[in-house]
């Protein structure tokens, strides 16, 4: 989700050259309520390639080039190996991975990940939520952006 976000409010802000990717600390595969929740709150989903880990374009208006989405470990080679700002929103993942090798700039905005909901009867609310405070967190982050 903090993927899609930043990269929507880098649109958004018009910040040009923004690029985003993401990347955790096991590869497993993006989570369907993850799909539905971004569906629902507006944007288009299309899975590219049907796998155990499944690949995903999401696009955020008609015109705009789709995000790749997939489960990848932060050190994938489809992610860049330097010249990038690393944002880390899992408090598991900014304390198990201290060091990305090429981050410029490593700037933690964590949040609880919304699988403790998983199998209950708030997890469609949790998963919302979550994704708006971290739609609201990015946008914060690129408003601040100077040009």
């Amino acid at each position: 989700m903090s993927q899609v976000w930043a990269q929507v409010a880098a649109a958004y802000y018009t910040i040009p050259n923004v690029h985003c990717y993401s990347g955790g600390t096991e590869e497993t595969a993006l989570f369907p309520k993850v799909a539905e929740t971004l569906t629902h709150q507006g944007l288009s989903i299309f899975k590219i390639a049907d796998t155990d880990n499944p690949v995903y374009a999401i696009k955020y208006s008609d015109n705009s080039l789709p995000i790749v989405g997939f489960s990848k470990k932060y050190d994938s080679p489809f992610n860049p190996v330097s010249a990038f700002v690393a944002i880390m929103t899992c408090s598991q993942a900014d304390g198990g991975c201290p060091f990305i090798a090429g981050a410029e700039k490593r700037i933690p905005i964590t949040f609880e990940d919304p699988k403790i909901s998983d199998n209950t009867q708030e997890q469609s609310k949790v998963y919302a939520d979550r994704s708006l405070q971290i739609a609201t967190e990015m946008f914060y982050v690129f408003s601040m952006i100077k040009m």
